[in-house]
């Protein structure tokens, strides 16, 4: 018999890509989103979606109520940390009372097993590098304070309740699912890689370098990014594990590998043959000169590791945003 997975966030970039790589490993997928955000467009392959707030609980018995639910995987949260910053009640309305209301359902329905969706921003300046699980955490911010609020209350409701969890510390994702036909629409958009897209074609005069004096090889930042859909793969390890063992845990996800401002825009104008300029301006407040994950523990715990490098991550997300110069709006 197909379990059932509820994906919480499932219309959004990763969530929607989770959808479509549970779809296609024959699992019947239910989807909750208020398509704040996500896209309708996106779900690929869902057997249902739940249109409505998950922080309502008339709206969440009828998720639960209508399924047997074998499993949670949550990516329901505001993500934007400049907005977090302005306005922080509305990241712990939404991110932290989000999840206490799915983890109260789980409870009263009898669901043990939550993956969820969590942040390299728990870690804040980091002390060293590359990053493990077992480092310091201390938010800058209110976007990463919240994600670290819910992983304490996960768990404390593993030993209260027995709902076993992983949290999935990202660093950052990019990329697209070109077989799906879904991709990465944020509006605003803030990443790196989809606004060197729009560089690229032509829907953004150039690409800021926002300070070129870090103590780095060329002196601009330097980031993990990982592929969304190795990123969805791990999802679904963590999975399988909770499943198979019920032990909880926290853990990186990254390509163990950074990669510079300047050479992301390289290898952008390789891929795309496209000129994309590229203009220095300040430094951002905040911006860590390094950040590179660890995953070992998430090699030798779940089995995982990324199978995608950043050519690819770059050739697929631009056979995304040069398929769809719009998003999802055509």
């Amino acid at each position: 018999m197909k379990k059932t997975v509820l994906v919480a966030g499932g219309a959004g970039y990763i969530g929607s890509h989770m959808v479509a790589l549970l779809a296609e490993r024959d699992y019947h997928v239910i989807v909750a989103d208020n398509l704040c955000t996500g896209h309708r467009e996106a779900v690929k392959g869902a057997g249902k979606l739940y249109v409505g707030d998950i922080r309502d609980r008339a709206f969440l018995d009828r998720v639960f109520g209508e399924n047997q639910i074998d499993g949670v995987i949550n990516f329901a949260a505001c993500s934007l940390v400049g907005e977090s910053v302005q306005d922080p009640l509305k990241y712990y309305g939404n991110n932290v009372a989000g999840a206490q209301s799915i983890l109260t359902a789980m409870k009263d329905y009898g669901v043990k097993k939550m993956v969820f969706s969590s942040t390299a921003a728990t870690y804040g300046e980091p002390e060293k590098q590359p990053i493990e699980e077992g480092d310091r955490t201390d938010p800058t911010n209110p976007y990463g304070a919240t994600k670290l609020a819910v992983e304490g209350m996960l768990k404390w409701c593993d030993r209260a309740y027995g709902i076993h969890y992983a949290a999935l510390r990202y660093f950052n994702a990019a990329g697209s699912n070109p077989e799906a036909g879904i991709g990465e629409d944020h509006d605003p958009e803030s990443h790196l890689i989809p606004l060197v897209m729009k560089t690229a074609l032509g829907q953004r005069e150039h690409i800021g370098i926002f300070g070129e004096d870090y103590p780095t090889r060329d002196g601009t930042c330097i980031r993990d990014y990982i592929h969304v859909r190795d990123l969805a793969e791990a999802h679904l390890l963590a999975l399988e594990h909770l499943e198979k063992t019920g032990e909880s845990g926290i853990f990186n996800l990254g390509s163990g590998t950074g990669y510079s401002v300047r050479e992301i825009i390289e290898t952008a104008r390789k891929v795309t043959g496209k000129e994309i300029p590229a203009k220095v301006e300040p430094r951002r407040g905040g911006d860590p000169s390094i950040l590179i994950a660890s995953n070992q523990k998430a090699a030798a715990v779940l089995g995982w590791t990324p199978k995608r490098g950043l050519g690819e991550i770059v050739a697929d997300a631009w056979t995304w945003h040069s398929g769809h110069p719009n998003g999802y709006g055509g």
